[in-house]
C-alpha cells in the first residue's frame, strides 16, 4: 500500500482524544512506541502504511477520507496571501505552510481573512472619495464569506446530499418526465400547485398564502425543472438547511441568506442528479458532458457543477476543478478538488483555454496544461448562455471550465486521441500573474509580487523587464 509521506497528526490526535486515551494507551493499541506517536501527532514524522492499517483496524479510521484536497486548498490560499509585498521579509517554505495548515488550520483561516480585509481596505483607500466607508472595507463581503464556506467544505454538503438522494429514490426514475414528477410531488406532499407565471423576468415565484408556484414558461426546460426542485428544497429540506446555516456561524444575516440560496440550489442539483446514480453514469459515459446533460435532462453548467460535488467520503468521484468565467474574466463560480487552486484576487491566467471558449461557441475545446509546480492537467472549456429567451431578453454568456489531473484522463472520453505522455503536448499555464513565477511569459499582465524587476534600456524582450 503506497501512501507516500502522509502527515495526519491533527486527525490522529483528534481520534485519540475521541477515545479518551493517553498517548501511551493509544500507542500500545496501535502497536508503536509512545515517542513515535508523539512525532506523528506533531507532524514531525509521516504515518507508515502499517500504522494506517492499524488505525483503520483498531479505531475504524476511514483511509479513503485521508485526502489532501483540503490541505491543498488551504496551502494555496495561504501562499497567495503571504505573496503580498507586506510579507516581503518572510518567505515560508512549502513544508512550513503544510505544517501550519496541518497543525493550526484555524490560524491559517484567520490569517487569510485578515489579508482579505487588508486587500479590500487598500483597494478602497486607493480610490478614496468623500463617501469612503472604512467599516465596510475591513470585513468579508457576505458573498465572499459564503464562497469560502463552500470552498472549505470541499463543495460537498453530506446531510443535504443524502436527503436529496433518498427523495430521488422515492420518486423513482423520472426519465423524460421530471417536470410532471416533481409538480406531482409538490401537490401531493405540500399542496402546492405549479402554474405558468405572468412576469417574463421572473424564473420562479412562490406565494405561501395561496400555495401557488409560478414558473416562467419561456425559460429552458432544464431551468423550469431546476426551479421546481429549488422550491422542493425550501419545503422538504428547510430544517436541514437552517441547521447548516446556523452551524456555519455567518457574521451577518445577509451572508446567511446568500448561503440558503446556495444550499437550496445544492439540494436541487442533488435531487435531479442523485449522487450514486450520477457517479455511476459519469463513469460509464466517461464524463461525456453532453451525454450526461441529455441523460439527466440538465444543462452543461448543472452537470459540471454536480461533478464538482462528488466528494462523498468513501465514494468519491474523479477529483476535478470547475469554474465559471464571464467575459470580463471574473470567476463567478469556482471549486477545485485538485492541486490547481484558483486565485482569490486578480484575473485567471490568460493562457488558460477557458478564455478561448468565447471565440468558439458550440464546441468543447481541450487543452493539456502544466502549472509552475509541474502538475499536468486535462482542461476542458465550453461557452454557455443564460437567459429566459425572446428577442429583447438579455443573454449572459459564460465560459465553463472543468478538468482533472493527467493521471485521471483514462476516465475522460476527451483525452482518447491526445498524447498525454509527450511533454511538449502540455502548454504552460499559471494561476494568476501576481503569484506566478514564470519568468519568460509574454502573456504576463502584471509582475509577480515577490520578485524585483530588472530593466535593461538597451534591450527589449517580449516583456519590458526581467524578473530578478
Amino acid at each position: 500500500m503506497a501512501v507516500g509521506k502522509l502527515f495526519i497528526g491533527r486527525k490522529v490526535r483528534e481520534l485519540r482524544m475521541a477515545h479518551n486515551a493517553t498517548q501511551s494507551q493509544f500507542a500500545e493499541r496501535v502497536g508503536i512506541s509512545t515517542s513515535y506517536l508523539n512525532q506523528i501527532e506533531s507532524n514531525q514524522r509521516p504515518v507508515s502504511a502499517s500504522v494506517l492499517l492499524a488505525l483503520a483496524d483498531k479505531f475504524q479510521l476511514n483511509i479513503s477520507e485521508l485526502s489532501t484536497g483540503e490541505t491543498d486548498r488551504l496551502v494555496s490560499a495561504l501562499l497567495e496571501a503571504l505573496s503580498d509585498p507586506i510579507f516581503d521579509a518572510y518567505a515560508p517554505s512549502l513544508q512550513e505552510l503544510k505544517l501550519i495548515t496541518h497543525n493550526a488550520p484555524g490560524f491559517a483561516h484567520a490569517l487569510i481573512a485578515c489579508h482579505q480585509a487588508y486587500r479590500r481596505n487598500s483597494e478602497q483607500l486607493a480610490s478614496m472619495d468623500d463617501r469612503l466607508d472604512l467599516t465596510a472595507a475591513v470585513e468579508l463581503t457576505p458573498y465572499e464569506e459564503v464562497r469560502d464556506f463552500f470552498h472549505f467544505v470541499d463543495n460537498y454538503v453530506h446531510e443535504l446530499d443524502v436527503l436529496a438522494e433518498k427523495l430521488a429514490h422515492e420518486l423513482g426514475d423520472r426519465k423524460d418526465d421530471s417536470y410532471a414528477t416533481l409538480t406531482g410531488f409538490l401537490d401531493r406532499r405540500f399542496g402546492v400547485r405549479v402554474v405558468h407565471g405572468q412576469d417574463k423576468n421572473e424564473l420562479r415565484r412562490y406565494d405561501p398564502a395561496s400555495r401557488l408556484l409560478s414558473i416562467n414558461p419561456y425559460a429552458a426546460a432544464h431551468t423550469r425543472v431546476f426551479q421546481i426542485a429549488v422550491q422542493i428544497a425550501q419545503l422538504h429540506a428547510g430544517e436541514v438547511v437552517e441547521t447548516i446555516v446556523r452551524d456555519a456561524g455567518f457574521r451577518t444575516e445577509e451572508a446567511a441568506d446568500i448561503c440558503r440560496i446556495g444550499l437550496h440550489n445544492y439540494f436541487a442539483g442533488a435531487l435531479l442528479m442523485p449522487y450514486q446514480t450520477f457517479l455511476r453514469t459519469a463513469r460509464e459515459l466517461r464524463h461525456d458532458l453532453e451525454l450526461l446533460a441529455a441523460r439527466f435532462g440538465a444543462s452543461l453548467e448543472q452537470v459540471c457543477h454536480r461533478l464538482s460535488t462528488l466528494q462523498r467520503p468513501g465514494l468519491k468521484g474523479v477529483p476535478i476543478f470547475f469554474a465559471r468565467i464571464d467575459r470580463a474574466g471574473n470567476i463567478t463560480k469556482r471549486h477545485s478538488a485538485t492541486k490547481l487552486q484558483f486565485a482569490r484576487f486578480g484575473a485567471a491566467c490568460p493562457l488558460w483555454n477557458a478564455h478561448q471558449a468565447f471565440e468558439t461557441p458550440g464546441r468543447i475545446i481541450r487543452q493539456l496544461a502544466e502549472t509552475p509546480d509541474g502538475v499536468r492537467y486535462l482542461c476542458l472549456a465550453t461557452l454557455t448562455s443564460k437567459g429566459i429567451g425572446g428577442f429583447r431578453t438579455a443573454q449572459s454568456s459564460y465560459a465553463l471550465a472543468i478538468g482533472c489531473e493527467i493521471s485521471y484522463t483514462d476516465e475522460f472520453v476527451y483525452a482518447d486521441d491526445l498524447n498525454v505522455t509527450q511533454k511538449t503536448s502540455f502548454e504552460p499555464i499559471g494561476i494568476s500573474c501576481r503569484i506566478c513565477d514564470r519568468a519568460n511569459c509574454a502573456s504576463r499582465a502584471v509582475p509577480p509580487l515577490k520578485h524585483k524587476l530588472t530593466v535593461n534600456h538597451n534591450q527589449r524582450l517580449p516583456l519590458p523587464y526581467e524578473l530578478s
